[in-house]
């Protein structure tokens, strides 16, 4: 059913090339990638200078999020969280889809009872506990619960061919994983009415216009492009980093004065930390400041 969604949109005349050269193979052939090699049946996971990466890797659907991929993608959320090499983590697919959204054959045969005692899509959650700044890199199809991950990003960087959406409504459902809340929440109510209530596809181009994509490049640039902002976050030091990502996300929550407040106190707390001392220390001097993340 998945597919054959993906399809429909390719019928309408929405097409995504596919690059003769892999971006992701020709990354994975520097020499400064590493490979953490787990045992991952649906995701690829390599490290790159500070940077973890995550690999959509269920091609024949369209990087359909199972749940068994949903729980290898937080098992690597935690390890890249728990290893101070790395300061940014980045998610992708590859150029035919970021994700094609959630694995429908899941839900062929699910009840309201069944979902809410086992309480349904809660592991999708988990990505919003990650304290490090997470960069979605998306190419192709994001659509469904694929663009509720990206979303779930705190950066999307899109290729110039993608497509964004929330078709649940011609699913007979509608978005489960935080699509109706944070779309209305970046672009507005009344354009996330439309889009929620129609179905329809949105270009990369409109989602910039928007807010809710960062920036566009072209297909073979994107990976590149995420990775390198990853190394830029990743420079800085780690706490800082890690705090200024939790003020920025609390504005979605908090009235503009108890935003305030919050990342009044967050500013404050940052006073003791060896590495503001140290960022200050550099600066009065005009030289690098030395990060040592404490």
């Amino acid at each position: 059913m998945l597919v054959s969604l993906v399809r429909s949109f390719s019928r309408q005349g929405i097409r995504v090339p596919v690059s003769r050269f892999s971006t992701y193979n020709a990354l994975c052939n520097n020499s400064d990638y590493k490979s953490d090699a787990p045992n991952y049946e649906h995701i690829l996971t390599e490290s790159h200078d500070k940077v973890g990466l995550i690999t959509l890797n269920r091609p024949k659907t369209f990087n359909a999020l199972s749940s068994d991929l949903f729980h290898e993608i937080n098992d690597a959320l935690k390890k890249f969280e728990n290893d101070s090499s790395i300061g940014a983590i980045v998610i992708t697919g590859n150029e035919r889809a970021f994700s094609a959204g959630a694995d429908i054959k899941e839900m062929l045969n699910q009840t309201f009872a069944n979902s809410y005692k086992t309480n349904f899509l809660f592991h999708w959650g988990e990505i919003n506990n990650v304290k490090k700044p997470i960069i979605a890199a998306v190419n192709g199809f994001a659509l469904g619960g694929g663009c509720e991950l990206a979303m779930s990003c705190d950066v999307i960087y899109a290729g110039e061919t993608a497509k964004f959406g929330q078709p649940e409504i011609k699913l007979g459902l509608i978005p489960g994983a935080g699509g109706t809340q944070r779309l209305t929440r970046v672009i507005g109510k009344s354009k996330a009415m439309e889009l929620v209530l129609s179905g329809r596809t949105f270009t990369a181009q409109e989602a910039e216009q928007w807010g809710l994509v960062s920036k566009v490049f072209p297909v073979g640039e994107v990976l590149e492009k995420a990775i390198e902002l990853g190394q830029e976050f990743a420079g800085f030091s780690q706490p800082v980093v890690q705090a200024a990502k939790e003020s920025v996300n609390a504005a979605y929550e908090l009235s503009l004065r108890e935003g305030c407040h919050f990342e009044r106190r967050i500013f404050q707390a940052l006073f003791s930390l060896n590495d503001s001392k140290e960022g200050k220390d550099a600066f009065a001097n005009k030289r690098e400041a030395k990060w040592t993340h404490d």
